[in-house]
């Protein structure tokens, strides 16, 4: 077995119209797609301090691979999302990294810029020392922001509300009814709304934030 984790952001090609269509309004199409694109960079970045993982993203569509591998640094591995719903894009992602001999596999938004790299690094520890079946990263909202796996588990996945409040719960549940062990980590926000974006100023302030520059330079020279 790699003793190695493979941390996975999710993340669709940035382009207008496409990407964070809910902070539109207040935002026109263009800036959200190139605050999207901070977002990326920004978490992409964010994973190359943690030793011992590996960085992935995990894109779509597949179709505008070339412009991602444009976007995204060397090094970074590109995988395609695959699967008619995003259960079944995490699902398959999960499992086929964790077929690869991964002792670990997550799967990161990125759509949380401040979220503290602490957090990741507790994921990694949790899944790592098999104190954890699973680990989620809770959202405000009722998903989360963060899930990783030591061995494939189908049942979190298959038929879930996504886009409701009730995913987290419903996760949590399924977890236990499957008798996996589940590490909740503590709650972070992600940005959706034109109201987030003062969240997010005022987040990146916090101690144990991470400070994603790109996305933070394009807030200050916008005035968001």
């Amino acid at each position: 077995m790699n003793p190695r984790v493979a941390l996975a952001v999710m993340a669709k090609v940035p382009a207008a119209g496409v990407v964070k269509t809910r902070l539109c309004p207040p935002l026109r199409p263009a800036d959200a797609a190139a605050l999207a694109r901070c977002f990326l960079l920004d978490r992409v970045e964010q994973l190359t301090t943690m030793d011992g993982t590996d960085r992935i993203v995990a894109f779509a569509p597949v179709e505008r691979e070339d412009e991602m591998r444009a976007l995204v640094p060397a090094g970074v591995r590109l995988v395609p999302q695959a699967g008619v719903d995003l259960g079944a894009r995490l699902d398959r992602l999960l499992t086929d990294l964790l077929a690869e001999g991964y002792a670990a596999a997550i799967a990161l938004d990125a759509d949380s810029p401040t979220l503290p790299t602490a957090f990741v690094e507790t994921a990694c520890r949790g899944l790592l020392d098999r104190t954890a079946d699973v680990v989620v990263g809770p959202c405000d909202d009722g998903g989360y922001y963060l899930i990783g796996l030591r061995s494939p588990a189908p049942v979190l996945f298959q038929e879930m509300p996504w886009s409701t409040a009730g995913v987290l719960t419903e996760t949590i549940d399924r977890a236990k009814r499957a008798g996996l062990t589940l590490t909740l980590l503590p709650p972070w926000f992600d940005v959706d709304r034109g109201e987030d974006l003062a969240r997010l100023r005022r987040s990146a302030e916090a101690p144990e934030a991470f400070r994603p520059r790109r996305t933070l330079a394009l807030l200050a020279a916008c005035g968001w």
